[in-house]
């Protein structure tokens, strides 16, 4: 029978501990043929923080799941089934149903055409259209302006400054502004 993946719901925030006692569990029950590989997706975060700061972090992609490859029968069931925080499988009438390669390699973001893992960096920041700033770098620092469109994208932010007396937009990177408290 050939090995699938199947996607496990589990408590949010449980996900790593699930699968550290699944891994027990396996090696336990001696189910490494049957059960090889248990992934728990993530992409890569920007934060850019008050002061321009930025943080790179690694969050869930899908919080509470976690995707088990295993060859599904009685035995293996129970054993990813009954491990503390698991809540159940993804399927159709209680029945796992494994998922499409397809639908894995969108998950793990393999969908590029060489093959090669990119992962999505994604932005985030507390900045928003109408807030005061202070550019903090770069040929325009110390010049106040108001942001008028924030690009988390793109890691950018259109900022009004006033330059030789009239309103100007500028095209900034997030980290070089800071809010004006």
């Amino acid at each position: 029978m050939a090995k699938r993946w199947y996607v496990v719901h589990t408590y949010s925030g449980y996900e790593n501990k699930v699968k550290n006692d699944l891994e027990h569990r396996i090696e336990t029950y001696g189910m490494e043929d049957q059960i090889v590989d248990i992934q728990v997706p993530t992409e890569e975060v920007t934060e850019i923080k008050n002061g321009g700061k930025r943080e790179t972090k690694d969050v869930k992609v899908f919080p509470g799941y976690v995707l088990v490859r295993m060859e599904l029968d009685d035995n293996s069931w129970v054993v990813v089934r009954n491990t503390p925080g698991v809540t159940g499988f993804v399927g159709v009438d209680g029945k796992p149903v494994p998922l499409r390669r397809s639908e894995f390699n969108k998950i793990m973001r393999r969908t590029n055409p060489s093959g090669v893992r990119e992962p999505k960096r994604a932005t985030t920041t507390d900045l928003e259209a109408g807030m005061s700033v202070k550019v903090v770098s770069g040929p325009l620092a110390d010049f106040d302006g108001q942001v008028s469109e924030v690009m988390p994208e793109a890691g950018k932010v259109r900022v009004m400054l006033m330059i030789f007396g009239r309103e100007t937009p500028v095209e900034l990177t997030l980290d070089q502004v800071t809010q004006i408290a």
